[in-house]
């Protein structure tokens, strides 16, 4: 099995993430040897986890400078808000692609010209932005639609032979309070028959499969119940062979578990942070080698101790 190894073990088989690398725009990271982690730049208005405080681009770029020093590996910046009930992926989309770019694209070239070997992500599903992004010195694109809202996406993922994110979206947002609720078999059926599909997108279009990792899509068209069901079986799907990125930082699903504790309602996003702790270092527990925040310094500390975890659980 090529991106994981079986462990055997009094108690259970566990499959781990082994070394891998991942080949980006100019230059390859490695996954796999310690967690990575992704800091999340919100530039909009409407962000579920900021409220838009960093819509300003000197606000984004000072903030991106700070998620830096406090130990990021690497940036996420995105344009436009794909919370639930949002018209992203739609024929007319709340956000154009123009708007993404004034919004996204002076912020970039602020933390280059800053950080000159900051490795960025561009968070979008639109061709247009993802291409103006890598022509502005991005080294990854990170989809949330796993190439399925833009059928020009992989082509211009495949030209630049830039780093790709492919995530499992379950619906486009506007759907997803609607969606039937699945049992934990048809879940993860259904996880991993959508991030195979946008595996087999990517090869068609010509893009190296040491350039992709992929991400369960935790809350994008999964209820509540079920990004736990996924959370506890997310190493299966390392079977799909490459290394695994986790999002679970200030979800919705982690509110609702909350609710006892804040008088039924669901705890507020800025109350999940203990909560966002706990499910990150599930996640890389499970087989996670990179996970997405929004705050990075606990992150770190507590990557580094799941890290160690995993690292005793190893033969020798």
């Amino acid at each position: 099995m090529p991106s994981g190894r079986l462990l055997d073990n009094p108690v259970t088989t566990a499959l781990l993430p082994v070394p891998a690398s991942w080949r980006l725009r100019t230059r390859t990271l490695d996954l796999g040897r310690r967690t990575l982690v992704m800091g999340v730049v919100n530039i909009t208005p409407d962000s579920f986890s900021d409220a838009g405080a960093f819509l300003d681009s000197q606000a984004a770029i000072g903030f991106s400078m700070q998620l830096l020093d406090e130990g990021a590996d690497l940036l996420d910046l995105g344009a436009e808000s794909t919370r639930p009930g949002s018209r992203a992926g739609g024929a007319a989309p709340a956000v154009s692609a123009e708007e993404e770019q004034a919004r996204l694209l002076p912020v970039l070239e602020g933390i280059l010209k800053a950080r000159p070997h900051a490795v960025v992500s561009v968070d979008t599903y639109k061709a247009a932005t993802a291409r103006a992004a890598l022509a502005a010195g991005a080294e990854i694109v990170n989809d949330v639609s796993g190439f399925a809202w833009d059928a020009a996406m992989a082509g211009v993922c495949a030209e630049a032979a830039c780093g790709v994110v492919l995530m499992h979206t379950r619906g486009r947002p506007e759907q997803w309070r609607a969606q039937p609720p699945l049992g934990p078999e048809a879940l993860l059926a259904s996880v991993r028959a959508g991030l195979a599909a946008s595996l087999a997108a990517a090869a068609s279009a010509g893009i190296a499969a040491e350039s992709i990792v992929l991400d369960p899509g935790y809350g994008f068209g999964k209820r509540f119940e079920e990004n736990y069901a996924l959370l506890a079986r997310q190493r299966e799907l390392l079977a799909l062979g490459r290394p695994l990125l986790a999002g679970v930082s200030r979800k919705s699903f982690l509110g609702r578990t909350l609710a006892g504790l804040h008088g039924g309602a669901d705890a507020p996003v800025d109350a999940r942070e203990t909560a966002s702790i706990a499910a990150l270092v599930a996640a890389i527990l499970h087989g996670a080698s990179m996970v997405r925040v929004h705050s990075v310094r606990p992150a770190v500390e507590a990557a580094l101790i799941a890290d160690a975890v995993l690292a005793a659980s190893l033969p020798g």
